[in-house]
């Protein structure tokens, strides 16, 4: 008799194609326990290929978990063969500009004045596979407004959030010292962090893999 506690229902594993521990732990926020296989994708090379055939923001984000999840259902073809698989990516478009993770301090700061005084898109692409083939992928975005910010305030954003802030796309943490840089969020808190959980967990359920 299966667990009346149980949250995930398929017999196979669910597994996140990231090391992301944000994504981890949103997964866990709701219930659910993954097995984390990061994705062995240049991902410089597959955006530079997918902007020169024309993707937008939120079509590169999505691209970009499409090729996770293909990856991580193809290397664990032959122990989880049937195993959901969930690829993510997020980009972040100041206007017609995508910005990455500031490689270091530098930077980070200068980000940080590109993004002061201005409305900025975060696009969260998220895909699903099992069995090496695609089941469903989707984008959800949402738009951040950063405070008008002095010189002084910058250097000491930068001071506080640390070499911690350039593992976040923009060089910022909403659940962090990031939080203090915005007036205005629109969007969802994990579509922010990086994996939209109502879109994904609407997408097990409809493929029969969650219990409520």
């Amino acid at each position: 008799m299966s667990d009346p506690g149980a949250l995930w229902r398929d017999p196979h594993p669910l597994v996140l194609a990231s090391g992301s521990a944000t994504r981890k732990a949103l997964l866990a926020s709701a219930g659910l326990s993954c097995i984390t296989r990061p994705a062995a994708i240049d991902e410089r090379a597959a955006e530079v290929q997918a902007c020169s055939e024309g993707a937008d923001p939120a079509q590169l984000a999505l691209h970009l978990a499409q090729a996770k999840a293909r990856d991580v259902s193809e290397a664990l073809a032959y122990r989880y063969p049937q195993a959901i698989v969930i690829g993510a990516d997020q980009t972040l478009a100041l206007g017609e500009i995508i910005l990455h993770k500031p490689a270091n301090m530098h930077a980070l700061h200068d980000q940080i004045v590109q993004l002061s005084g201005r409305s900025h898109r975060l696009h969260a692409g998220v895909s699903l596979w099992r069995g090496r083939k695609p089941l469903v992928s989707f984008v959800d975005s949402a738009t951040l407004t950063m405070r008008a910010l002095t010189p002084e305030q910058i250097a000491r954003y930068c001071a506080l959030a640390g070499e911690d802030a350039l593992t976040s796309v923009g060089g910022y943490k909403l659940e962090g010292a990031g939080i203090h840089l915005f007036t205005r969020v629109e969007g969802a808190h994990s579509t922010i962090l990086g994996l939209p959980l109502m879109p994904l967990l609407a997408a097990l359920r409809d493929e029969g893999c969650l219990a409520l």
